[in-house]
């Protein structure tokens, strides 16, 4: 029996994600310790787990270095890759927001050069432009998204918000909820054709774990 390969989001995600495998009976231990390792084996399950950059799990999933993987709803939307969404697992939950000045709550539509920044491009396009008709110009930025408004960089910003905490202290607010997000699983689509068996039973472990 091959191995089957499972790439995880670093940080939160993979360690909720670990949770869930060792509550199905797959040994994390040497996972949870903490190195610089970034490929982890189980013999027993014959599962090999390799550890990557959110943005970089659906093409690990997509060009077949993995057979699965585990990442946010936030980076599948950005990535556009040609994988299969099996399960929502619930973890990780938060939202993709449009926010900015309370004033500007409700007028949005009416602004006819809106300026958006955002660490997700392809999400705030497919928002404004194709979901609402709205021509905006679009401001990629990798960090601190928050401060874009406060400088004039921007009108607003396409992010995840949590608790909104950040917003908050910037006097910032949501004026508009994109989607939700969550922890998704994903599988290559030859590995379901060949490994189909195994990887619905663990789709169905996982989904008997996060309901």
């Amino acid at each position: 029996m091959r191995y089957l390969t499972v790439a995880l989001a670093k940080g939160r995600l993979a360690e909720h994600a670990m949770d869930i495998f060792t509550a199905i009976g797959v040994d994390c231990a040497e996972m949870k310790e903490k190195s610089r390792k970034l490929v982890f084996t189980d013999e027993k399950s014959k599962m090999k787990f390799i550890l990557v950059k959110a943005s970089d799990v659906p093409t690990y999933v997509e060009y077949g270095a993995a057979d699965i993987g585990i990442v946010g709803k936030d980076t599948l939307l950005e990535e556009s890759r040609n994988i299969y969404e099996m399960v929502d697992l619930s973890f990780g939950a938060c939202n993709m927001c449009v926010c900015g000045k309370p004033e500007l709550k409700g007028k949005l539509s009416g602004m006819p050069h809106l300026k958006v920044a955002s660490k997700y491009p392809a999400i705030a396009k497919r928002y404004f432009q194709d979901d609402k008709g709205q021509t905006i110009e679009i401001i990629k930025l990798n960090g601190s998204v928050e401060l874009a408004p406060l400088v004039g960089l921007a009108d607003v910003i396409v992010d995840i918000v949590e608790t909104g905490e950040t917003l908050r202290e910037n006097g910032l607010d949501v004026l508009e909820v994109v989607c939700p997000l969550s922890a998704r699983v994903v599988v290559n689509k030859v590995s379901m054709k060949m490994e189909r068996g195994r990887i619905l039973d663990l789709i169905k472990k996982f989904t008997k774990k996060t309901q």
